[in-house]
């Protein structure tokens, strides 16, 4: 079995994001970047069920800028066998990129497609289910566990108040969520042996994806600045001072 990981280079979760002076969005010069953190525990996943022997080969895919093949190399250098970049300079929105994930799926016929549940920098949550739509293919979100055995595969998906499990039948994709493993480090050897690995580039165009975006940024603006809170010194304090501003 053949596992397609999609992988999304974003601002580095550390990385405290700065909006542009003329806030047409955030800015990300000289700002470092990384892998998308759910990305990366797909990559593990995937990885750790090829170990296991239950898969042959795992792909990686990112569709960004040329600077999104640091981020494939670091898949490679987790353990990915090869890569795909679908190079674009465009902001891809969720549904041209599940055409596009659709149309590598189509040519490289994988059992799975593991992805992060959402990417750090829209929080968008849309791409894996847009994908499985697309493709007509069952579908396990936000997953905690995942299981393969066989034709299948269990999932055990973080629902609100609990976990639920759903057997799908493969070929099918799976989203992680945080809970689900510990992404290992790329140590030193695998980072130089990643640099011999296949990473193929190839554009949108060359699936006929149009990556057009069909929504309009008008602003982006720093939150608010939180005010300072007020110490009171008793409970008949606080009850007074909640009256006085109408909250009580």
């Amino acid at each position: 079995m053949k596992i397609l990981v999609p992988v999304k280079r974003v601002i580095d979760y550390n990385v405290k994001p700065r909006v542009k002076a003329d806030g047409s969005g955030v800015d990300l010069a000289n700002v470092k970047m990384s892998m998308n953190p759910f990305d990366e525990i797909a990559v593990e996943e995937a990885i750790k069920i090829k170990e296991s022997g239950k898969a042959d080969e795992v792909v990686a895919v990112s569709i960004g800028p040329a600077k999104a093949q640091e981020t494939l190399r670091t898949a490679l250098a987790m353990g990915a066998d090869r890569a795909i970049l679908v190079e674009t300079d465009d902001a891809v929105e969720p549904l041209a990129v599940a055409k596009i994930l659709k149309a590598i799926a189509e040519e490289e016929e994988p059992g799975l497609v593991i992805l992060g549940k959402q990417a750090i920098d829209d929080d968008s949550n849309q791409t894996g289910q847009m994908l499985a739509t697309l493709m007509g293919r069952p579908q396990g979100t936000f997953a905690n566990t995942v299981e393969v055995d066989g034709d299948s595969v269990t999932v055990k998906r973080e629902i609100d108040g609990g976990l639920e499990t759903v057997k799908l039948t493969l070929p099918a994709i799976v989203t992680t969520d945080l809970r689900l493993n510990e992404p290992r480090y790329a140590s030193l050897p695998n980072i130089m042996k990643a640099k011999k690995k296949p990473l193929d580039t190839k554009s949108p165009a060359d699936f006929g994806v149009d990556t057009a975006p069909r929504l309009k940024t008008t602003n982006v603006s720093e939150p608010p600045v939180r005010q300072a809170g007020e110490k009171v010194e008793d409970v008949d304090a606080l009850v007074t001072k909640l009256k006085a501003l109408g909250v009580a």
